[in-house]
């Protein structure tokens, strides 16, 4: 009795592991099938308070896998001993974790009559896929619907957004489960038909602007983050963006990442003004990472710091980032955490949010949306950024999290972001994975990761708008609340009573 108990933790757990197996860099999309399924089948006609032990095993697998590379800013860059790294590591999973665990519950509590439960899960499981890009800031990562980036079924993104893929791959995965497991045909021919039905929309919303090609220069510099942040090495990583950047002075932009400038411009300014004036003489727009200071520096309580992206030749313009990571870039509990370990020290985690900033950077009579490292993961803030321009523009800096999956993830994220806005995408990164990536999420070229390299290209500027941008997520959560009503217990008794009545 005691080993029939554990199976279905077990089997949870394994189905959240195996996930990761769905992401890049694996990128095989049956698990994006597979792993969902397994969740449904472990959660179905338990109780509720049961089904939060098994959802919260399940968030174990999905977020210790998938996200296991916080491990490495904590040790590597935070210089945590391993032990206090892992358990750091193992809290931050586990609380991501209670997530899956709500979930569970509220499946097993509301939607226990076995006909249209089906449905109710899946309309949950969107609910919260879309709560976990705002719920405490947000972490909009691992989204069920990025397994399908590789596929004919991307296109739906441009509709619907990643949250449509979602939609399509657990109707898909749920409805033929449950339709074996009930011996019953609905769901499994509602699951073969709507993947069909994608195929049929269309593909193409936005099309190339009449003006000329932007030729850009995305600078890779591969600045180790045990040198960045030493005030010593500053002349030199400078020089060596220049020296990078130099050969391509006849382009329209050259793009440095995030925090390439790792210092305030006024310390800056003796190793670079030149070279920006230089630019200037050819008309080349220069943009790049930098932290940047507002308020009076002769007092400390009134200086805040923001991560920015400013455009400092050709033109003239900065971005504040709008979404910042706890603990790398700003402290929760700040009072209580500072000093007790290094890494809640880490170099420029002392940023603040803007109270308003530039939504596009101009070039010339282009409009740029930018976004910062971890802004490109959320769907919606990059949805209204692009609404209004030309081309989008992610910089970043995965170094913090070495040779991990994170660098290929945050690729695949940055290409969908590309498919639901309809614009061609630059990613400039510190140590890769550079790279140019079309409209429809192919990537045009990219550098390897680990060099020191520039990557060029000449992009197009996009004119018109994708349905998902028009709509956003909405649409998605009014199918996911039908599907949620649908199943619902309360409307099934209804349903089924109405039924008989007929009958």
């Amino acid at each position: 009795m005691n080993l029939r108990r554990l199976l279905r933790p077990a089997v949870s757990l394994s189905a959240g592991l195996t996930a990761t197996l769905a992401f890049a860099p694996f990128n095989m999309p049956l698990f994006a099938l597979l792993s969902p399924a397994l969740f449904y089948l472990c959660i179905a006609g338990i109780t509720a308070k049961r089904a939060i032990w098994i959802g919260w095993c399940y968030g174990v697998g999905f977020f210790g896998a998938g996200v296991s590379w916080v491990y490495v800013s904590i040790h590597t860059y935070g210089y945590a001993p391993v032990p206090l790294a892992v358990l750091l590591t193992s809290l931050f999973v586990m609380a991501l974790a209670t997530l899956f665990a709500l979930q569970g519950w509220c499946f097993a509590r509301f939607y226990r009559i076995p006909r249209y439960a089906w449905l109710g899960f899946i309309g949950i499981w969107i609910f919260f896929e879309w709560l976990r890009s705002w719920l405490f800031t947000g972490f909009p990562w691992l989204y069920l619907g990025y397994a399908w980036i590789d596929t004919p079924l991307s296109s739906l993104a441009a509709i619907l957004g990643v949250w449509g893929l979602s939609l399509l791959s657990l109707l898909f995965a749920v409805g033929i489960t449950e339709a074996i497991r009930s011996q019953r045909p609905g769901p499994g021919l509602i699951a073969l038909a709507l993947p069909l039905l994608t195929l049929l929309l269309p593909n193409e919303w936005t099309t190339p602007d009449a003006k000329p090609p932007l030729r850009v220069a995305l600078v890779q510099p591969n600045i180790s983050q045990h040198d960045k942040w030493d005030s010593d090495n500053l002349p030199r990583i400078l020089n060596q963006q220049i020296e990078l950047s130099m050969p391509h002075k006849d382009v329209d932009l050259i793009i440095w990442p995030e925090t390439a400038i790792p210092s305030l411009y006024f310390q800056a300014a003796p190793y670079v003004q030149p070279f920006f004036d230089y630019l200037d003489s050819y008309d080349t727009t220069l943009m790049s990472g930098f932290p940047f200071m507002t308020g009076n520096p002769h007092d400390e309580s009134l200086m805040m710091f923001h991560n920015s992206l400013g455009i400092f030749s050709g033109s003239s313009g900065v971005y504040h980032k709008q979404r910042l990571v706890p603990f790398g870039e700003y402290v929760p509990f700040e009072n209580q955490l500072r000093g007790l370990i290094t890494f809640f020290d880490l170099p420029m985690s002392e940023f603040s949010l803007p109270q308003e900033t530039q939504l596009t950077l101009p070039l010339k009579d282009w409009a740029i949306a930018p976004l910062i490292c971890y802004e490109i993961a959320y769907p919606e803030l990059t949805r209204i950024s692009a609404l209004n321009s030309h081309l989008l523009l992610t910089v970043s800096n995965d170094a913090w999290f070495g040779d991990s999956l994170a660098a290929y993830q945050h690729l695949q994220i940055a290409r969908m972001r590309a498919i639901e806005n309809g614009r061609w995408l630059l990613r400039g990164t510190n140590d890769g994975i550079t790279a140019v990536i079309r409209s429809d999420g192919s990537i045009e070229a990219q550098i390897p990761r680990k060099v020191a390299k520039v990557l060029t290209a000449e992009v197009p500027a996009m004119q018109g708008k994708t349905p998902y941008q028009h709509l956003g997520v909405w649409p998605t959560l009014l199918i996911a609340l039908l599907l949620m009503t649908l199943g619902w217990r309360p409307w099934q008794r209804i349903s089924d009573k109405y039924h008989r009545t007929a009958g």
